[in-house]
């Protein structure tokens, strides 16, 4: 297909008719279907059915002899650590395990980091003026809720294709109000993008001014590859160790796109001296987590060659999904220089830049469709989209017949905003 901006008036304005004739027909089928979050589907959930009957009747010992229905360990259970030790790429001995959210830790971290400081902190961060977070944006929406809830400041960066601008990173990094940032380094949400071995390296050496500098690193897609390749990135821990920031990383990840979404395990890996901080805050908040929980995930997975053959029934699923969108968008995007998207190699997203100032129209095409879409500016913080442009698409959840019927409408709709946008253009230029 031609470039929009290469066409005509008469030429824009007859496409522009057909265009919005497809839409009609698309959204005169009265569909409702929901894109909005990356949650599993039922199918996926399905997988992990077996779980709902382990550790099973009489089975609550640990290996070391804990009777995993009373109160105690904190840490979790020595065999749950030491089976997600490998994925997390940490010693069992630098793992937490906690309940079923990896989001409740991260938010966990960032209270007591600003009620007490963290290892190495001169006071705590909420008496340090006002604290600032690097934020990669695209990024995870409830990330930046955190912050904006706690009043600490956001500082966007844009994001590369190979992880976040580093040139950016490092400049903002070197004010000491800088206390930390967000980091999704493998197929990142939303863009799916894995950060580059020299990304990494760059951020373990990064010269913080803050001496108590922390990278929340949410390897939350660590093991949700959509193709064969199970891509690896370097170890944090020892980069940072070997940068002479063995504090640095905060790892944190969970099995709650793996077992059962709303009953996984959770994690938090580091140096020994922020798991020792980390429990001692901890410790005050719970005498233990469910340790019948972990003992169930480690019956059902049993070790890592377990999770990976769990892992490859879930892209069995849903890689099909991711696609059909792709499919949809190319059919009637390539070419247009409407949009611009991901082809993710994991994770559960795929990301679109629409037209420059078109990503609220097509959010409510969509929804005037029977579409629901992640609102607009959600993936950048306090949910303001500079350019307007980003779209978070999340195929995991609908079913493959909702999937491919979505993507029509969402293609038809983003299609649509950037031939209106373009005749306002053609008009204020003219007038």
């Amino acid at each position: 297909m031609t470039l929009i901006a290469d066409l005509s008036t008469p030429e824009l304005a007859a496409l522009r008719s057909s265009v919005q004739a497809r839409y009609d027909a698309f959204r005169s089928q009265g569909l409702k279907l929901d894109m909005t979050r990356g949650k599993p589907a039922p199918d996926q959930l399905d997988l992990a059915n077996a779980m709902l009957a382990l550790p099973g009747n009489g089975d609550y010992f640990s290996a070391a002899g804990e009777d995993g229905r009373n109160y105690g360990n904190l840490q979790g259970l020595a065999e749950t650590r030491a089976l997600f030790s490998p994925i997390l790429g940490a010693p069992a001995d630098r793992v937490v395990v906690g309940d079923n959210s990896s989001l409740a830790l991260m938010h966990d971290c960032i209270v007591y980091a600003l009620l007490k400081g963290v290892p190495g902190s001169a006071r705590p961060w909420s008496k340090e003026g006002s604290p600032a977070f690097i934020c990669p944006a695209p990024g995870y929406d409830r990330h930046f809720a955190i912050l904006e809830e706690f009043g600490i400041r956001m500082l966007p960066v844009a994001m590369t294709g190979h992880g976040p601008d580093m040139d950016a990173v490092e400049k903002l990094a070197a004010d000491p109000s800088v206390k930390g940032m967000w980091c999704v380094p493998k197929y990142s949400n939303p863009t799916g993008e894995i950060y580059s071995d020299e990304t990494i390296a760059r951020l373990a050496a990064l010269r913080a001014a803050a001496p108590d500098f922390r990278l929340f690193w949410d390897n939350a897609y660590c093991v949700h590859h959509l193709t064969e390749r199970r891509n690896e990135i370097p170890n944090i821990l020892e980069e940072c160790e070997r940068a002479g920031h063995p504090d640095r990383a905060f790892i944190f990840a969970s099995t709650s796109k793996v077992t059962l979404a709303g009953a996984g395990v959770a994690f938090f890996a580091s140096s020994a001296a922020n798991v020792r901080w980390y429990l001692s805050s901890a410790s005050k908040r719970s005498i233990g987590p469910d340790k019948l929980n972990q003992l169930r995930h480690v019956r059902f997975l049993r070790d890592v060659a377990g999770v990976e053959r769990h892992m490859d029934a879930h892209r069995a699923l849903i890689a099909p999904k991711f696609a059909a969108v792709a499919e949809a968008l190319e059919r009637h995007l390539a070419g247009t220089g409407a949009a611009r998207w991901t082809a993710p190699e994991g994770g559960y997203f795929i990301s679109v830049e629409a037209t420059a100032g078109t990503a609220k129209r097509v959010v409510e095409l969509a929804k005037a469709a029977g579409v629901a879409l992640t609102p607009a500016g959600a993936t950048w913080p306090y949910g303001k989209d500079p350019h307007d442009s980003n779209l978070r698409l999340a195929p995991t959840f609908p079913t493959l017949a909702e999937v491919r019927a979505a993507s029509e409408g969402i293609a038809l709709c983003i299609l649509l905003a950037a031939i209106e946008a373009r005749a306002v253009h053609r008009a204020e230029s003219a007038a």
